[in-house]
């Protein structure tokens, strides 16, 4: 084979690398990075048998989310792979961009969390809220707070909700 003939096909097998490269690289991203270009979409990890769970995905996608879910037994080894410590845990776990959210926090809540973007892990309702979206009970409303997990592990209120009371008939 003349020499020109192999250079040639070198030459081009170097020029379509790059492109090789790029395309590999492009398509390879983790599913979680190519989310972060939706600021809706929020990734859920849920136990299937969970009402509740159910509920609060209905509730972000209510209000605009778009929102995919995995059925998972157990929430904790998700919580600990994303770094929120079992202290603010809850019966399902959630991916919004950069943030971590634990817990029956309500959407308006994750509008501003994106809107204000503060350096932190996420937010958490730890445990199980009556009157918080997807634990609704009639008018009925426990006190709580939505935290706002720092990157530290510590936490502060982000957002107070007060008791109510069932209406009486």
């Amino acid at each position: 084979m003349p020499m020109t003939s192999i250079s040639a096909v070198s030459r081009r097998s170097a020029l379509r690398l790059p492109v090789a490269i790029v395309g590999v690289a492009i398509f390879s991203q983790p599913l979680r990075a190519l989310a972060r270009s939706d600021p809706n979409q929020i990734t859920v990890w849920k136990n299937p048998d969970c009402g509740c769970c159910r509920e609060w995905v209905a509730h972000l996608r209510k209000n605009g989310f778009a929102v995919v879910t995995h059925d998972v037994k157990d929430t904790a080894p998700i919580r600990q792979k994303l770094g929120l410590p079992d202290k603010f845990g809850s019966c399902h776990t959630a991916s919004l961009g950069d943030y971590v959210i634990e817990g029956h926090v309500s959407a308006q809540e994750l509008r501003r969390l994106l809107r204000e973007k503060p350096k932190a892990r996420g937010l958490a309702v730890p445990g199980m809220r009556v009157g918080s979206p997807g634990m609704e009970m009639g008018n009925a409303r426990d006190a709580y707070d939505v935290l706002l997990v720092l990157t530290d592990g510590s936490s502060r209120v982000y957002q107070s909700y007060p008791s109510k009371s069932p209406a009486k008939s």
